[in-house]
């Protein structure tokens, strides 16, 4: 008898087993494969645009990805580092065959956790409340409660041109039943789909004509808890191509023998990660789409051809690969393909990540209607601690959307549902400045301290921080930049305007032109870290849009406030709209707020909702 089964070693399953089991749950990962746990299908990559802070925030919440990515890459760079922090973030190009055995032996090293393979067909349910699951074999494994992070495994089909193969990725055996079964029981099954493009040999290519894209010249990480592992003049090399106007024609020539413009495809793919020829269709008017190649392995020669993912016929990815400059002779070790798949309707689960249907059962991941390792792996973290959480009968952890890009995505998806997979975007939030990559340990690690996700250590290493950023600011404070002929002289010579005065570093450090590097030649610096004086010179530059923000925020939290009792009969709210009506049935919103946020509510709903809360519960006044 286990606490926690989490089925499927993905990375939503790889997060949710380590945190279930970090909390003293005895717990069971059921995997398909165990080699391939934490496996990288499409691109090998960690992070991204708002992805990078999702890593940031799971690793400040107890998660793996940020160490692991740590540990197994080959190249890191900040995104829009010349930009404003709210949309900085982390990307780093992840060794394929590394990442997978480094997450291993952090999962092998866990007390608490077993990990069988097997295949999950049925769950065993009694009285509405999952109790365990039935493997293919017809073996049962019995406990208390259920994660479900099957990726595109549940009925999945490989398509290439007119070709469909029921496996899941790599030719993977598939889960057959198990979708059908959750059917049974009540939820709602989408058809998704996503892609990958070929992989190509490294020695076939000419380098010589692409474009270098080489990593930074400083240092990240993605965990807060190590020093980087890597030396920034080893880091490898992408390389930066286009498509061209043979290229577009090629595939224009042959959009009837793609599965997608063929007709062999059902599912709805990714808005926000289209195929080649979904590109050339769609924005017909560009002459040009951006690829790159990126290396998968130190250990071998396949790369990676990013933004080239297609479902055509391999005859014609022939021609697609070999009209690109420097790719004519290029040899195609892999070719891309489709992969359709079943998932469930996210507007049937709760913000803790436990299903409306069957108790105890959690879902995250694709199931749930997501695209990216990222997005996966914040759904496991959360729905693991919440797991624990119901099992020893307390309150669920709910992020805010003001609190984590990760309250953002599970806010939608339970909120608003999805039509297409779900991509993590920093313009779906709209408190970015507080959501920043430099400060996801401040905003979540006491958090994830109060509910027992992570060891004392790492909450004692986030009170030294804070303490350090209060000493800086403090110091900053209490000294002023004295105007003499040496100072003159170096703001002269870097071409700075001279203060009108003596003024303090703090006040001075609002100034756009002045940096903390410029009051480091003024003030000693030396004892504290890159991260405390990062913190101390954005709090203080922006503090006026972040008092701003946290304005909004205090309106939004108003309105969380207000809450809206379970057994709330919407039938009897008068004269809200019949959709409206429908929606709220549909998502049964906790509080007002997120009623507001449910597509086809609109305000006048929220006002007769709340006329009817204060008439028949005497709530919201």
């Amino acid at each position: 008898m286990y606490d926690v089964i989490v089925v499927g070693g993905g990375h939503a399953g790889c997060e949710a087993a380590h945190i279930c089991a970090q909390m003293n749950k005895k717990t069971l990962l059921i995997t398909s494969n165990v080699n391939n746990i934490a496996d990288m299908p499409c691109n090998p990559s960690i992070g991204g645009s708002a992805k990078g802070i999702i890593v940031r925030e799971i690793d400040a919440l107890g998660g793996l990805m940020g160490i692991v990515a740590d540990k197994s890459h080959f190249q890191i760079k900040m995104l829009n580092n010349s930009k404003g922090p709210a949309v900085r973030a982390l990307r780093a190009q992840a060794d394929k065959s590394i990442y997978p055995k480094v997450m291993k032996e952090y999962l092998d090293a866990t007390l608490n956790l077993d990990i069988i393979e097997g295949m999950v067909e049925d769950l065993i349910i009694e009285n509405n409340t999952v109790k365990g699951v039935l493997l293919e074999n017809r073996e049962s494994y019995l406990s208390s409660s259920v994660i479900l992070t099957t990726g595109t495994y549940l009925n999945a089909n490989i398509l290439i041109g007119s070709e469909n193969t029921p496996n899941g990725p790599h030719g993977e055996k598939r889960s057959n039943f198990l979708s059908k079964k959750l059917e049974e029981i009540g939820f709602n099954i989408k058809r998704l789909k996503t892609g990958t493009p070929q992989r190509i040999k490294a020695n076939s290519v000419d380098f010589s004509r692409l474009k270098e894209e080489c990593g930074d010249d400083s240092y990240w990480t993605f965990s807060f808890d190590i020093e980087p592992q890597y030396q920034i003049n080893n880091q490898q090399k992408c390389y930066l191509i286009y498509t061209n106007e043979k290229t577009h024609q090629i595939i224009k020539d042959n959009l009837d023998k793609s599965a997608m413009y063929g007709g062999y495809a059902t599912g709805v793919g990714p808005r926000y990660c289209p195929s080649i020829e979904d590109k050339v269709v769609r924005f017909a008017d560009k002459e040009r789409h951006q690829l790159f190649l990126e290396p998968e392995s130190i250990y071998y020669d396949e790369w990676y051809l990013q933004g080239f993912s297609t479902s055509m016929p391999r005859d014609v990815q022939e021609e697609m690969v070999h009209s690109l400059e420097g790719l004519e002779n290029a040899v195609i070790s892999k070719y891309a393909y489709a992969i359709e798949y079943d998932a469930i309707d996210p507007m049937q689960i709760k913000a803790s990540l436990e299903t409306k249907i069957i108790e105890n059962l959690f879902t995250a991941g694709q199931i749930n209607g997501t695209s990216g390792y990222e997005e996966a792996a914040g759904q496991g973290l959360i729905a693991g601690i919440n797991a624990c959480l119901k099992i020893d009968g307390k309150k669920p952890f709910i992020l805010k959307r003001h609190e984590a890009y990760i309250g953002v995505l599970i806010d939608d998806l339970v909120t608003k549902g999805i039509t297409d997979p779900y991509r993590m975007l920093t313009s779906r939030a709209e408190f970015r400045l507080l959501l920043r990559h430099d400060n996801a340990d401040l905003r979540l690690t006491t958090k994830a301290y109060e509910v027992g996700a992570i060891i004392p250590s790492k909450y004692q290493k986030l009170k030294n921080k804070i303490k350090q950023i209060n000493e800086l600011t403090e110091y900053l404070k209490n000294n002023r930049l004295i105007i003499n002929e040496q100072v003159k002289a170096f703001f002269a010579k870097n071409n700075l305007s001279l203060p009108n005065g003596n003024f303090n570093y703090l006040l001075l450090l609002k100034r756009p032109e002045i940096t903390m590097d410029v009051i480091s030649n003024f003030l000693d610096l030396s004892n504290y870290s890159k991260e405390v004086i990062e913190q101390v010179e954005i709090e203080n530059k922006y503090e006026g849009y972040i008092k701003k923000e946290y304005a909004e925020k205090e309106k939004l939290n108003k309105l969380e406030e207000k809450q809206i009792p379970e057994d709330i009969d919407y039938s009897k709210v008068k004269n809200i709209a019949s959709e409206a009506r429908q929606k709220l049935e549909l998502v049964r919103p906790v509080t007002i707020a997120q009623a507001s946020r449910i597509s086809g509510v609109n305000p006048v709903d929220i006002s007769l909702l709340l006329v009817y809360l204060k008439k028949e519960y005497g709530k919201n006044e």
